[in-house]
């Protein structure tokens, strides 16, 4: 039996058809469906991670009904307790070379390595696999794979040793030690804390004099730097860039990013030059 554990659901859904092509891989694919690349790593005294990260995200989210509830923490402690149930049992942890995938890998160490010796690792950094039109490509997300390419993928796993939890457990700390408002990937394992405002230049770079759907000026930002903190996380720098005076609003802000349309403040007949990158 193996538990894949996976970052995201886009994803788990070619690793869930893998596996049901290949008897090697049978096993449950588990899902880790937050991203601990952006907000706060560090909880207050007699708060839970998983609380700690639900109010963030509740904060982020402005137009959730329901109130949004953290639990990957629990789903990977229920998974270490089938391990500790079945001593055949054994972990599959799926890493891409993104931020959120990276910080994930670290931040599970610390519950998993406990396992060591039935804990393994696969990580495509800088490998190339083959896209749907047979063409060479290196993937930036195992969601980016095909499913019979992620059953050659699964050679590639290998025992994580004593040094790396070591290693990438001092890394974590030091992660949570800073307690940024985002971590971008520096290339390998590394990465590096910045502020929460680290892409509103970026965003500012698409807005103008004239208002225009908040959504337009994500997907912009979105698709010319390949940010990877998501479309929500820059929707909500947006209104925070709203309350702060550097956009202005119109529509309804409490919506989502087709609900509200943001533009530069004035008529920009005094601008002489372009906010900076």
């Amino acid at each position: 039996m193996i538990y894949h554990i996976v970052t995201g659901d886009i994803a788990a859904a070619p690793l869930r058809e893998a596996i049901a092509s290949e008897s090697t891989m049978e096993g449950e694919v588990v899902i880790m469906k937050d991203v601990l690349s952006v907000g706060p790593l560090q909880k207050e005294e007699g708060q839970k991670f998983s609380e700690m990260r639900s109010a963030f995200w509740q904060q982020v989210v402005t137009n959730e009904k329901n109130p949004i509830q953290v639990d990957d923490l629990e789903r990977l402690l229920e998974t270490g307790n089938e391990l500790s149930k079945n001593e055949d049992a054994k972990i599959w942890l799926w890493q891409a070379p993104w931020p959120a995938d990276i910080c994930t890998y670290y931040w599970k160490l610390k519950y998993l390595g406990k396992y060591l010796g039935r804990l393994y690792v696969i990580n495509i950094a800088g490998l190339p696999f083959l896209d749907e039109n047979g063409k060479v490509f290196y993937p930036k997300s195992i969601g980016d794979i095909q499913p019979k390419e992620l059953i050659k993928a699964r050679r590639l796993a290998r025992p994580v040793t004593f040094a790396e939890l070591e290693t990438d457990g001092e890394e974590w700390r030091k992660l949570q030690a800073e307690n940024a408002g985002i971590r971008v990937h520096e290339g390998g394992k590394r990465l590096l804390s910045k502020s929460e405002e680290h892409y509103d230049n970026q965003l500012i770079s698409f807005c103008s004099h004239q208002f225009q759907k908040a959504s337009k000026v994500v997907n912009q930002a979105l698709t010319r730097y390949n940010i990877p903190t998501g479309d929500v996380y820059l929707g909500w720098r947006l209104r925070k860039m709203v309350d702060g005076g550097r956009l202005e609003l119109q529509g309804d802000i409490a919506k989502g990013l087709k609900d509200f349309d943001v533009k530069l403040p004035g008529d920009g007949t005094n601008a002489q030059y372009a906010l900076p990158l």
